[in-house]
């Protein structure tokens, strides 16, 4: 809401779009630890010291940076299946933090709404305009779409953990010894290891119904 630029000062040499593009991109290159005022200056070939006329502080520019993604999304008029629509902008949630891995614990940690968020929002109001849902079950249809998806790439990604490994070779001594009869039956019904079924639709789906009722 506020001005590119402070009313005093120097012309605008760069603008919040430019700034915020460079810090994703460092980001997505070299983590969210990389991110701060100094790196993107350098990476902008300018002093840090410019960047606080443009943006007041490195959580302002994590709040940018956040509400930017959200500018990837297709937002396709509503077919009138509300379930079908929110499904396909959760995959398309999931696409958009992948490329970002930085996203899911922000989006997790520092939810925010900016520009692109409220438009995000307003489609998912649009979709459930005909739903019998009141209006706090609607927001928190939205909070779940993006917290639950954020969640889940997070642990598509600790999946390639070596401690995951661990963690399941201890998971299959446990229930090879018997002792715990439920934890047993469980991997038994489960899919075999390294061709895991792919359960974010339906854990998406049955997530956003139990909200919306």
């Amino acid at each position: 809401m506020r001005p590119e630029q402070a009313s005093v000062g120097r012309r605008a040499e760069r603008s919040r779009a430019e700034i915020t593009a460079a810090a994703v991109e460092l980001a997505d290159r070299e983590g969210l630890e990389a991110v701060s005022m100094r790196r993107v200056a350098a990476v902008l070939g300018t002093g840090a010291a410019s960047l606080y006329r443009y943006v007041a502080t490195r959580d302002e520019l994590l709040d940018l940076m956040t509400d930017s993604t959200a500018s990837e999304y297709h937002l396709a008029a509503p077919s009138g299946d509300w379930q079908a629509d929110l499904l396909a902008l959760a995959r398309q949630a999931r696409q958009i933090m992948r490329r970002h891995p930085w996203l899911p614990a922000v989006v997790m940690g520092r939810p925010t709404l900016g520009p692109h968020g409220i438009d995000l929002l307003e489609h998912v109001l649009d979709v459930l305009a005909d739903h019998p849902a009141d209006p706090a079950g609607k927001l928190e249809a939205f909070a779940l779409l993006s917290g639950l998806t954020a969640l889940f790439v997070q642990n598509e990604t600790a999946a390639t953990d070596t401690s995951v490994t661990r963690r399941s070779a201890y998971l299959r001594h446990i229930a090879a010894a018997g002792s715990h009869p439920r934890i047993t039956a469980l991997l038994a019904a489960s899919p075999p290891d390294g061709n895991p079924r792919d359960r974010f639709d339906v854990v998406v789906v049955r997530a956003l119904t139990g909200v919306l009722g």
